[in-house]
């Protein structure tokens, strides 16, 4: 009851201006009433007084005809109300995210080691690289590479951290081959796009110049929804840079950044040492609510609840149907069944077969973007059961994908065969298969050489042990030897002092003096002879230890042993350049067909 009353105390209507009509209400009610009493042709010709005793039958009809006006009027009047939009509870929503993806493509080429950018124009590119991935906030963000030909770097991400752990990685060095082709960066960033699920998004440009096939591949991308902008590199006097010919020239053509900008339907702007630039371009400063959304905020907005009022008004306008109630009750059965949850039919239906509400390419369209969402948001295990209803080339390519990320590898590869049998030469599930592969054939390599390091430490141990078992022995020995000498120094003490008692006795009667000094010195070689003995015993273990100039040569084998356990604690520095350049090359042996 408590409930019912704070709803009641909030009851509000979203659209009021609809109350204006309800003055009208009164007005209908009238007109109907008056055109009743003019039906009547007896009316005319009869006085008023008798017409009730004339007209019996007439009046049951006037009665009825009178509730189905009043029920027409209550239908209105809940009409009224609905489209006024009553409500007494808000629904809480995510906020929607209007940021637009934004693929960075930088050029890689030689020239973009020119000086004329102090220190030179790569260190100037990944700087703005950097400043940008950091403050950009919402969106999601991609990263290519070009020369000759172009390279993805960092697929679209939300985590800027991803895409920004390669920059220091960015040189010339890493590409296959010397180039400009800014049109294949640009069609790779389209596709990229395309594949993520974007029907728009941005492309940015890093560059020194475009030619006409890079501005017709800008108006391709324009027409399909994603625009370029240009951020130039360089400037007007050029600079100088070092090239296997020799040493090159290298100019910033802003006319034709220009134009590309122009047909991309984007913007230009020069490199500056601010972020003057990126602010010009408005790939910087996120709106509001997309800064919200990204932090994964939510809004409470007031629900519409008027719809409930539907089946009442429907209700109330049966009795003007005059022919034809139960088609009437029908339509009103019909009518009701949409305001009952659609979603869990479509969720039961039949891929194949459809649902009543829903063709079967509408359905696998709603399960496609399900699987996405998901995917997106790092819950594997949900995008592989969506992904898994999804019977065409590009769902058993999506379920690859979910696969992989959630670490079943060998089942991701029979998903990326089953695409490529439903689209022979499918490019992203050849490549991402033969990825998968090597890494299956890397892992394999790793669990060998933890059992050959499994096994080798074994073998120290039981070498180990067997040491420890002769030195246990040799000391065993040793104790066995310095028993026995001490045994021979406690007889010789016995003998000497068994032969000074003797010559104590005989000389007691006449020199006592000689005798308590003969017991001094006695005493005194018996200290010395222990502490001797004491100084060999603590060098004999010192000896033994390991590592002493005398300990025990070190045998073939223990050596061995020692410098395997040596070279497997040290551990290889990371090198993500040699990472890119080694995927670079193979990526482009895979385009000329020229092995993986």
């Amino acid at each position: 009851m408590t409930a019912l009353l704070s709803d009641i105390t909030q009851l509000h209507f979203l659209r009021p201006w609809w109350l204006l009509a309800l003055p009208l209400l009164p007005l209908l009610a009238w007109r109907a009433q008056a055109r009743m009493r003019q039906r009547s042709a007896w009316r005319n010709a009869v006085d008023a007084h008798l017409l009730p005793h004339l007209l019996a039958p007439a009046e049951l009809h006037g009665r009825q005809a009178r509730w189905t006006h009043r029920m027409g009027l209550l239908g209105l009047l809940l009409s009224v109300l609905a489209l006024a939009g009553p409500s007494v509870r808000k629904d809480v929503q995510p906020l929607w995210q209007a940021r637009q993806p934004l693929v960075l493509v930088l050029d890689l080429s030689r020239a973009v080691l020119a000086h004329d950018l102090p220190p030179n124009r790569l260190a100037q590119a990944r700087t703005k690289l950097a400043s940008l991935l950091q403050e950009r906030a919402g969106g999601q963000a991609g990263l290519v590479v070009y020369a000759d030909d172009a390279f993805t770097v960092a697929p679209l991400t939300e985590d800027a951290a991803n895409v920004a752990l390669f920059l220091d990685a960015l040189a010339p060095e890493v590409m296959p081959a010397d180039g400009h082709r800014a049109d294949r960066a640009i069609a790779l960033s389209q596709r990229l796009l395309r594949q993520a699920g974007f029907d728009r998004g941005e492309i940015l440009l890093l560059t020194d110049r475009a030619d006409g096939d890079a501005i017709a591949q800008a108006t391709r991308a324009r027409a399909a929804g994603y625009s370029v902008s240009v951020l130039g590199l360089g400037s007007g006097q050029g600079g100088v840079f070092s090239a296997p010919e020799g040493l090159q020239q290298a100019r910033l053509d802003a006319p034709s950044l220009h134009r590309l900008a122009a047909a991309g339907g984007g913007r230009y702007r020069q490199i500056t040492t601010g972020d003057a630039d990126l602010r010009a371009l408005e790939v910087l400063d996120p709106q509001q609510e997309d800064a919200a959304a990204a932090r994964g905020e939510t809004s409470a907005r007031w629900r519409d609840d008027g719809y409930w009022l539907l089946p009442l008004v429907l209700l109330l306008c049966l009795p003007l149907f005059r022919r034809g109630g139960a088609f009437a009750a029908l339509l009103v059965c019909a009518l009701w069944l949409p305001l009952s949850p659609v979603q869990a039919q479509t969720q039961h239906a039949d891929a194949h077969g459809g649902s009543l509400w829903q063709r079967p390419d509408q359905i696998a369209y709603a399960r496609m973007q399900e699987g996405i969402a998901a995917y997106r948001r790092k819950e594997y295990q949900q995008a592989i059961a969506r992904f898994s209803q999804q019977h065409d080339a590009d769902g058993q390519y999506n379920l690859g994908n979910a696969l992989a990320q959630a670490g079943y590898l060998d089942a991701a590869v029979a998903a990326y065969d089953r695409a490529l049998k439903l689209q022979p030469g499918m490019a992203d599930a050849l490549y991402n298969k033969r990825l998968l592969e090597a890494a299956k054939k890397r892992k394999e390599q790793q669990n060998q050489q933890q059992n050959q390091q499994q096994s080798q430490q074994q073998s120290q141990q039981q070498s180990q042990q067997q040491s420890q078992q002769q030195s246990q022995q040799q000391n065993q020995q040793q104790n066995q030897q310095q028993n026995q000498q001490q045994n021979q120094q406690q007889n010789q003490q016995q003998n000497q002092q068994q032969n000074q008692q003797q010559n104590q006795q005989q000389n007691q009667a006449g020199k006592p003096q000689d005798a308590q000094a003969q017991q001094q010195a006695n005493d005194a070689q018996r200290q010395r002879m222990q502490q001797a003995l004491q100084k060999r015993q603590a060098g004999q273990r010192e000896r033994e230890r390991p590592g002493h100039p005398d300990a025990p040569p070190e045998t073939a084998e223990q050596r061995e042993r020692r410098l395997a356990n040596q070279a497997w604690l040290q551990r290889v520095p990371d090198d993500p350049g040699a990472l890119l350049r080694a995927r670079f090359q193979l990526e482009a042996q895979r385009r000329r067909g020229g092995g993986l």
